[in-house]
């Protein structure tokens, strides 16, 4: 044996891919041979495993084994073992303490494993290709059924401890007065819920006074109005549904006290849909008497673009454009939805506060009251 063959036998196998000639074989494996080492190689495999192969010492140049099943041969020439199947071939990488090494790509009577793995990438290949096109038919069916998946937005008041734009609020509130309440109501909302939040008392008085609300039953069994007081709730567009889808060609306007809320991504959804009015694009055609706007479900709906720049004049002088009176209508309808946000974060801000400290109470009183038991020594007497 030469110093290389030696160096070799020595070293950790390693993994080639090798073709012997014309003929192509399953698995090649890279195994100095030589009787005794057979020897002990069939033993284990038969200690391992229920297949009992046989010895063929009818070439003299080769070691033929053959499997049961008799679709799996293996021939030893020199130092190398050539394998037809994966079965056995299988076996020898399994009795092996360290698999040497592999391999071809093909069986001798049909395609080979480089054919089989071609065709495994192709079929990956395909079902990735599919899985793209049917994920974007379905991406395009959910944009047309549930509208166009809007941005988000950096509210001012969606931090942590962050508390709304109370001026927002109060132009917010006109941009509703004088552009949403001919159509929407808020049937949730009391006057007195804006006192010291966007107006002061007198101011809300004022407000609720201009507004007649129908009350009774008087002393003799009559309806009659008066004006309204702080404990009354928004005025109703509308007397009842019926009349709502009459004036507005069968479409309900929905209540906006809730609408942050009982949208997907509320805030962002209300304002995408308030400023996302544009011409249909090429192709979608748009009955009379609806507007196309992606953010809408189906892209089509009733009511038109009711924001548009310089449509108001805000009390404090912000320029009324598309975009303001949109951020400051979506800042008013969240805190009608949740009022109670700020004080919500305040009163979790305090309870954290105070948990702290008595978690650090409670670890001092342990270490304080164990520390006694750690630090103690146990002698035993063994003698006394």
């Amino acid at each position: 044996m030469t110093a290389g063959a030696r160096d070799w036998q020595q070293q950790q196998p390693y993994r080639v891919i090798r073709r012997i000639g014309n003929r192509s074989f399953s698995r090649v494996l890279i195994f100095p041979l030589n009787p005794r080492s057979i020897q002990k190689f069939l033993s284990n495999l038969r200690s391992q495993s229920q297949i009992i192969f046989t010895i063929s010492l009818s070439q003299p140049e080769s070691w033929v084994l053959g499997g049961r099943s008799g679709s799996e041969t293996m021939v030893f020439r020199g130092s190398t073992v050539f394998s037809r199947g994966s079965l056995a071939a299988d076996m020898i990488l399994s009795a092996l303490p360290a698999p040497p090494s592999f391999i071809l790509k093909q069986d001798h009577n049909g395609p080979g494993v480089s054919g089989i793995k071609s065709l495994r990438v192709l079929a990956l290949l395909g079902a990735g290709a599919s899985g793209l096109l049917s994920f974007a038919t379905i991406a395009s069916s959910d944009e047309a059924e549930h509208g166009l998946a809007c941005p988000n937005y950096p509210w001012p008041h969606s931090g942590i401890l962050s508390s709304y734009d109370h001026a927002s609020i109060r132009r917010g509130h006109q941009v509703y007065q004088q552009v949403c309440a001919s159509c929407h109501s808020m049937s949730l909302i009391s006057f007195r819920d804006l006192v010291g939040v966007a107006y002061t008392e007198e101011e809300t008085k004022a407000m609720a006074a201009e507004i007649e609300v129908e009350d009774g039953p008087n002393d003799e069994g009559e309806m009659f109005t008066r004006p309204g007081k702080l404990s009354d709730r928004f005025p109703q567009p509308y007397a009842n549904e019926q009349a709502a889808r009459f004036a507005n060609g069968g479409a309900y306007p929905p209540d906006l006290s809730l609408i942050t809320k009982a949208r997907q991504n509320g805030q962002n959804y209300v304002f995408a849909l308030l400023t996302g009015y544009h011409d249909p694009p090429a192709g979608v055609s748009i009955r009379e008497g609806l507007y196309y706007n992606p953010y809408f479900p189906g892209g089509a709906i009733a009511m038109p673009k009711m924001l548009i720049d310089g449509a108001l004049e805000y009390e404090d002088g912000t320029p009324a454009t598309e975009s303001q009176m949109g951020k400051d209508v979506v800042t008013f309808l969240s805190w009608a939805a949740e009022p109670e946000m700020e004080e919500r974060k305040l009163m979790g801000f305090k309870w954290i506060f105070v948990f702290s400290l008595a978690l650090l109470q409670a670890a001092y009183y342990r270490r304080l009251k164990w520390s006694i038991f750690k630090s103690r020594k146990l002698v035993v007497d063994v003698v006394n």
